[in-house]
């Protein structure tokens, strides 16, 4: 773990670096090959890779209704009753999203009207390869049902078994997604984005990853498919005073870095005595948990930063812009109205990270790696497109023509002029 106060200003941006960007180029290399196998090779090229990367001998990529059915039997009744909470509370907060069309009379006799309408096939990546989340099932797919996509494809890789893991399709099942393919990683990402002979072409691809899903995320745009946004390796940055407990601290860092090696955690802290308590605190919760050894990977690239004064503090953190961002303050209200840049902020001692990744409501697929500068996390809109409508009187084109005729004449667009002059020349008769 590395170790910085008050770093001046012009270090930031190095500071800022995630440990992903440094291998991107032969990430990229890599990607595009298993793209290009993916559209020329179809299933087989999928199959193949399967077993490549899994040791999976698949016959079949679809997920059959007798395995949805048999998953069921193998998931505790305390995980379902679990899942049904999660359930509950994400459709809770996604369904207060919905937005009513909105109609505006802007000038005399012109009428405007937005309306909200969803996306027709969406593809939704669940990752399978440290961790079986089937809670990033729940998070995608309940909005996407809420705003009424009407095809709902999901992949996620299947085990050396051929099988995939239980939790996945039966949160899939509890929220009535039933095409399911047994495919992962950039591969399933260039399957729903051009489609083979199993898996559907969608129009929009939605889900997190490690860097070569997110490779794959960006590389597919180029060719007209929509991505919810450029979602690689988790981080999340806890900005604590010295009344913070630390062994709070200490768990949240160690509950990021269990996602995997290329993950960060980054404490930003005014307080001596907490930077200097944090790497004890960690190595002594370490000892109990599994993964230590990808815990460990992860956090070599992991910071404690101090500051004398919170208002750097405050702008680092804007800087960084964090998917998770924790504010383990006493006045977490006032440091929450400072944040400019962040996927979803936590606020007080009692409000992990963990609680909005499963079932406080709130969708934990996020921006990383600084997009959230410019990227929301998903939502019911990342579901949606807006389709705008005009209508306007014989009125409203003696009122509005002249304006229009002008702007286009000063464009130098004598046809669009045109056609708005037919139109109020048109009334005059």
């Amino acid at each position: 773990m590395e170790s910085y106060q008050n770093p001046p200003r012009d270090s930031w941006r190095g500071l800022c670096q995630r440990a992903m960007s440094t291998q991107q180029p032969e990430v990229a290399e890599t990607v595009a090959e298993i793209i290009d196998n993916v559209r020329r090779g179809d299933d087989t090229a999928l199959k193949e890779y399967e077993l490549k990367f899994t040791g999976a001998r698949l016959t079949s990529l679809a997920v059959t209704e007798a395995e949805i059915a048999a998953a069921a039997g193998e998931v505790s009744d305390e995980l379902k009753s679990a899942i049904a909470t999660a359930i509950a509370n994400i459709s809770k907060f996604h369904s207060a999203q919905v937005m009513e069309p909105v109609e505006v009379v802007t000038t005399s006799g012109v009428t405007c009207r937005q309306c909200q309408m969803p996306v027709d096939r969406v593809g939704l990546y669940i990752p399978g390869g440290n961790s079986p989340l089937f809670s990033t099932v729940l998070m995608l797919a309940i909005p996407a049902k809420i705003a009424g996509c009407g095809r709902i494809v999901l992949c996620t890789p299947a085990g050396a078994d051929g099988k995939v893991h239980p939790a996945i399709l039966y949160a899939a099942s509890a929220v009535g997604v039933t095409e399911i393919y047994k495919t992962g990683g950039a591969q399933a990402i260039a399957a729903m984005a051009f489609g083979t002979e199993s898996i559907p072409a969608v129009y929009k691809i939605f889900g997190p990853g490690n860097r070569y899903v997110m490779e794959a995320k960006q590389q597919v745009t180029r060719y007209g498919v929509a991505i919810d946004m450029p979602a690689g390796p988790s981080e999340v940055m806890v900005i604590a005073d010295e009344k913070a407990p630390i062994e709070f601290i200490a768990a949240d860092f160690l509950s990021q870095a269990e996602h995997g090696p290329d993950s960060q955690s980054i404490l930003l802290t005014c307080s001596a005595g907490v930077a200097a308590a944090l790497p004890a605190e960690i190595e002594r919760q370490m000892s109990s948990l599994p993964k230590q050894e990808l815990i460990s990977r992860s956090l070599e690239h992991s910071r404690v930063i101090t500051f004398d004064n919170r208002d750097e503090m405050m702008d680092f953190a804007n800087e960084y812009a964090p998917e998770h961002l924790i504010i383990a303050c006493e006045d977490y209200e006032a440091l929450s109205r400072k944040v400019r840049n962040a996927g979803s902020v936590f606020l007080g001692n009692f409000t992990p990270e963990s609680a909005g990744d499963y079932a406080s409501g709130t969708n934990h697929t996020l921006p990383t790696s600084g997009y959230a500068h410019s990227y929301s996390g998903v939502n019911l809109d990342s579901f949606c497109k807006k389709i705008t409508f005009q209508h306007i009187t014989p009125q409203g084109a003696r009122s509005l023509g002249p304006a229009v005729e002008a702007m286009a004449e000063a464009e130098g667009l004598m046809a669009h002029r045109n056609a708005m002059s037919l139109r109020v020349n048109y009334n005059l008769r």
